[in-house]
C-alpha cells in the first residue's frame, strides 16, 4: 500500500475508532486489514467468474494484477496503461458488497474519509508460519465474538479444530444465509437454538440440510456462548480478555502433544495476546483517569455497542476492538500465493481454504434498494 509519511495505519485506525460515527453505522464494524481485502478481492473475482462463465475460480496473476489496479483506483492513484480484468465494475460492487454484509470497512475505506495513511510493519515478520496459523485463529475467534456478522472469520474458524464441518455443511450454511437474508453465524444460531427449544412449531424441517451438521453447529455455537458469557459476566476487561483467550487455548491444545510445534505456538501466541489485552486496557483506564473527574458516568446512550452488554462486556468488547484494530493495520503477508490457496495458511493438520470453501457456494449477488445490499447462495451447485 502506499506510503505517506504522515500518521501510521495504526494511528488512522485509533482515529477512526474515536469518530466510527462518521465512517460506519455500528460501532463494532471491524476494520479489513491488508491480506483480509485480497482475500475478499480473490473470492470477489472467482463469485464473477461464476456468474459469466459458470465456474468459481480464478488465477493468481488475475488476482494480483487485480489488486494492483484496485489500490491504485480506491487510492486516486493513475492506473494509465495498467491492465484491468474483464467485468472490473461486477467484480467492485461484488467486493463492496461482502464487505458491508460482514459489517466491516477496509484500510482504504477508512483511509478515504480520515485522509491520514502510512504502513505499519510489526512484529509479524518474527513469527514462525506456525505461530501465524495460531494468531489468525484467535484474532478469527475474537472477530467472530466482536463482530457476529463477519463470514470471513467465520469461515476461518467453523472446522477448528474439526467439528465435521466442511465445506458441505459451509456451504448448505451459505445457501440458508442467502435464503433468510442473515448472516451465517445467526443461522447457525437460529437453527441450534430451535432444535434446542424443540416443539413442532420450532423444530426445523426434517429436510433442513443443516440436520446433517447438528452435532457440529451445536458444538461451535455452545463454544461461541461460552465466550459471550464471560464476556457479558466479567466486569474487569483484563480478567475477561484473559479468560477468553484461555479457552480458546484450550480448545485448541485438547489432545494435543505438549512437544507438538502447533502445541506450543498457541501457547505462545495467547500468552503475546493477553499481555497485549492488559496493555490496552492499562492504556485505556489512564485516558479515562485523565480526561475525567468526579462526576459519576452517564448511562450508555441508545448506539451504546450491544444493550446486553452496555454495563458489563462493553469494556473488553472496546478493548477487543483495540487488538482487532492493531492486528488489521499490521503489514500484509509477503506470500500472496500461500495466502490465497494454500489450504493451511489458516487451519491446522486437516483444513480447507477459504477460497475453496466458498467455492461451493453462488455466494454473492447484489439488489441496490437504498443502502440495501443481499448475500446470495447458490442451490448447492459446485
Amino acid at each position: 500500500m502506499a506510503v505517506l509519511n504522515q500518521k501510521s495505519v495504526w494511528d488512522m485506525i485509533k482515529d477512526f475508532r474515536k469518530n466510527w460515527r462518521a465512517f460506519c453505522n455500528s460501532e463494532r464494524t471491524t476494520v479489513c486489514g491488508a491480506d483480509s481485502m485480497l482475500l475478499t478481492l480473490q473470492l470477489s473475482m472467482a463469485e464473477n467468474n461464476k456468474q459469466h462463465h459458470g465456474e468459481f475460480a480464478v488465477s493468481l496473476s488475475e488476482v494480483l494484477m487485480t489488486w494492483k489496479y484496485l489500490l491504485h483506483e480506491k487510492l486516486n492513484l493513475s492506473v494509465e496503461n495498467m491492465e484491468v480484468v474483464d467485468h472490473y465494475e461486477d467484480i467492485k460492487k461484488i467486493y463492496d458488497a461482502f464487505l458491508m454484509n460482514s459489517n466491516m470497512l477496509d484500510l482504504i475505506d477508512i483511509y478515504k474519509k480520515s485522509r491520514i495513511m502510512t504502513s505499519n510493519c510489526e512484529d509479524s515478520e518474527m513469527m514462525s508460519p506456525v505461530q501465524l496459523v495460531a494468531k489468525t485463529i484467535f484474532m478469527s475467534y475474537l472477530n467472530l465474538l466482536v463482530n457476529s456478522k463477519n463470514d470471513l472469520a467465520l469461515a476461518h474458524i467453523l472446522n477448528i479444530p474439526d467439528r465435521g464441518l466442511g465445506r458441505e455443511a459451509f456451504t448448505n450454511l451459505k445457501h440458508a444465509a442467502r435464503e433468510k437474508q442473515m448472516s451465517i453465524f445467526l443461522v447457525a444460531t437460529s437453527f441450534i437454538r430451535a432444535l434446542e427449544l424443540g416443539g413442532k412449531g420450532y423444530a426445523p424441517s426434517p429436510s433442513d440440510p443443516l440436520r446433517t451438521h447438528v452435532k457440529g453447529l451445536s458444538n461451535f455455537i455452545n463454544f461461541i456462548d461460552r465466550l459471550e458469557e464471560v464476556l457479558g459476566e466479567t466486569p474487569n476487561p483484563s480478567i475477561a480478555g484473559g479468560r477468553i483467550l484461555s479457552i480458546i487455548k484450550m480448545l485448541l491444545i485438547k489432545g494435543q502433544n505438549s512437544r507438538d510445534s502447533f502445541h506450543k505456538a498457541v501457547e505462545e501466541v495467547a500468552q503475546d495476546l493477553d499481555l497485549r489485552i492488559k496493555n490496552i486496557v492499562s492504556s485505556q483506564q489512564e485516558d479515562v483517569a485523565l480526561s475525567t473527574t468526579d462526576i459519576s458516568p452517564a448511562r450508555p446512550k441508545s448506539h451504546a455497542i450491544n444493550h446486553g452488554t452496555a454495563y458489563c462486556g462493553r469494556d473488553t468488547v472496546k478493548s477487543l476492538l483495540v487488538l482487532l484494530d492493531e492486528e488489521a493495520a499490521s503489514a500484509p503477508a509477503r506470500n500472496k500465493a500461500e495466502l490465497l490457496y494454500s489450504d493451511e495458511n489458516t487451519i491446522h493438520h486437516n483444513g480447507t481454504s477459504i477460497f475453496t470453501l466458498f467455492r461451493g457456494c453462488k455466494f454473492i449477488s447484489w439488489r441496490i434498494n437504498k443502502w440495501n445490499k443481499f448475500w446470495k447462495c447458490s442451490s448447492g451447485q459446485k
